[in-house]
Protein backbone atom coordinates (compact mmCIF):
# COMPACT_ATOMS: atom_id res chain seq x y z
CA UNK A 1 0.00 0.00 0.00
CA UNK A 2 1.17 3.47 -1.19
CA UNK A 3 1.80 6.05 2.31
CA UNK A 4 -0.56 9.15 1.77
CA UNK A 5 1.23 12.18 0.17
CA UNK A 6 1.93 14.78 2.38
CA UNK A 7 0.08 17.77 1.16
CA UNK A 8 2.33 20.70 0.30
CA UNK A 9 2.19 24.03 1.68
CA UNK A 10 1.16 26.60 -0.12
CA UNK A 11 0.46 29.63 1.10
CA UNK A 12 -3.00 31.18 0.81
CA UNK A 13 -2.90 34.18 -0.94
CA UNK A 14 -3.88 37.34 0.95
CA UNK A 15 -6.70 39.62 -0.23
CA UNK A 16 -4.64 42.31 -1.74
CA UNK A 17 -2.51 39.35 -3.74
CA UNK A 18 -5.75 38.06 -4.95
CA UNK A 19 -7.58 40.90 -5.83
CA UNK A 20 -4.30 41.98 -7.42
CA UNK A 21 -4.12 39.04 -9.75
CA UNK A 22 -8.20 39.13 -10.36
CA UNK A 23 -7.18 42.68 -11.62
CA UNK A 24 -4.43 41.65 -13.89
CA UNK A 25 -6.85 39.32 -15.46
CA UNK A 26 -9.71 41.53 -15.68
CA UNK A 27 -7.62 44.21 -17.16
CA UNK A 28 -5.69 42.48 -19.82
CA UNK A 29 -8.66 40.58 -21.11
CA UNK A 30 -10.79 44.06 -21.15
CA UNK A 31 -7.69 45.42 -23.33
CA UNK A 32 -6.28 42.26 -25.38
CA UNK A 33 -7.52 41.90 -28.89
CA UNK A 34 -5.64 38.36 -30.43
CA UNK A 35 -5.95 35.00 -30.34
CA UNK A 36 -7.94 33.95 -27.12
CA UNK A 37 -5.60 30.75 -26.75
CA UNK A 38 -2.71 33.19 -26.11
CA UNK A 39 -4.48 34.95 -23.63
CA UNK A 40 -6.17 31.94 -21.97
CA UNK A 41 -2.38 30.14 -21.68
CA UNK A 42 -0.42 33.83 -20.77
CA UNK A 43 -3.40 33.64 -17.88
CA UNK A 44 -2.75 29.97 -16.74
CA UNK A 45 1.28 30.89 -16.67
CA UNK A 46 -0.23 33.53 -13.83
CA UNK A 47 -1.82 31.10 -12.16
CA UNK A 48 0.53 28.46 -12.66
CA UNK A 49 3.90 30.48 -11.65
CA UNK A 50 3.50 31.30 -8.20
CA UNK A 51 3.37 27.74 -7.84
CA UNK A 52 6.60 26.82 -9.66
CA UNK A 53 8.43 30.07 -9.95
CA UNK A 54 9.96 31.77 -12.35
CA UNK A 55 13.02 28.73 -13.43
CA UNK A 56 10.18 26.49 -13.79
CA UNK A 57 8.55 28.50 -16.15
CA UNK A 58 12.18 29.25 -17.86
CA UNK A 59 12.34 25.55 -18.55
CA UNK A 60 9.05 24.70 -19.62
CA UNK A 61 8.31 27.89 -22.26
CA UNK A 62 11.01 29.38 -24.85
CA UNK A 63 12.15 32.94 -24.37
CA UNK A 64 9.65 33.87 -27.24
CA UNK A 65 6.80 32.39 -25.26
CA UNK A 66 7.56 33.75 -22.30
CA UNK A 67 8.31 36.95 -23.58
CA UNK A 68 5.09 37.23 -25.61
CA UNK A 69 2.97 35.97 -22.19
CA UNK A 70 4.55 38.98 -20.52
CA UNK A 71 3.16 41.47 -23.19
CA UNK A 72 0.40 40.05 -22.53
CA UNK A 73 -0.32 40.12 -19.35
CA UNK A 74 2.34 43.38 -18.66
CA UNK A 75 4.00 41.79 -16.16
CA UNK A 76 7.80 40.35 -16.00
CA UNK A 77 8.16 37.10 -14.40
CA UNK A 78 11.30 37.44 -12.81
CA UNK A 79 9.45 40.50 -11.01
CA UNK A 80 6.17 38.70 -10.34
CA UNK A 81 7.28 35.26 -9.20
CA UNK A 82 10.18 33.65 -6.40
CA UNK A 83 12.42 31.61 -8.79
CA UNK A 84 11.08 28.23 -6.72
CA UNK A 85 7.47 28.15 -5.80
CA UNK A 86 6.15 25.85 -3.48
CA UNK A 87 5.25 23.21 -6.25
CA UNK A 88 8.83 23.27 -7.77
CA UNK A 89 9.61 20.04 -6.77
CA UNK A 90 6.99 18.57 -9.02
CA UNK A 91 8.97 19.60 -11.98
CA UNK A 92 10.83 16.89 -13.86
CA UNK A 93 13.46 19.21 -15.76
CA UNK A 94 13.76 21.16 -12.69
CA UNK A 95 15.51 18.16 -10.35
CA UNK A 96 17.44 17.07 -13.55
CA UNK A 97 18.78 20.50 -13.87
CA UNK A 98 19.60 21.21 -10.41
CA UNK A 99 22.04 18.17 -10.16
CA UNK A 100 23.20 19.33 -14.11
CA UNK A 101 24.21 22.03 -11.82
CA UNK A 102 23.89 24.68 -14.95
CA UNK A 103 20.45 26.20 -15.10
CA UNK A 104 21.15 28.20 -18.19
CA UNK A 105 22.68 25.58 -19.70
CA UNK A 106 19.40 23.68 -19.89
CA UNK A 107 17.03 27.11 -20.60
CA UNK A 108 19.00 28.12 -23.81
CA UNK A 109 18.80 24.41 -24.90
CA UNK A 110 22.75 23.68 -24.42
CA UNK A 111 22.03 20.99 -22.34
CA UNK A 112 18.94 18.82 -23.14
CA UNK A 113 16.45 17.50 -20.61
CA UNK A 114 13.76 15.41 -21.24
CA UNK A 115 10.50 15.49 -20.40
CA UNK A 116 10.89 19.29 -19.32
CA UNK A 117 7.25 19.68 -19.20
CA UNK A 118 6.53 16.89 -17.42
CA UNK A 119 5.21 17.27 -13.89
CA UNK A 120 4.87 14.83 -11.16
CA UNK A 121 4.70 13.26 -7.85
Amino acid sequence: MTPPRKKPNIPPLTDDEAQRLVKIVEERTTEYVGNFDELEKAIGMLMIGRLVGWKVLALIHNRRTILKYEQILGIKIKDEFDPEGPLTHKSVAYDLVKKLDNFWKAVSGEASVENRRALVR
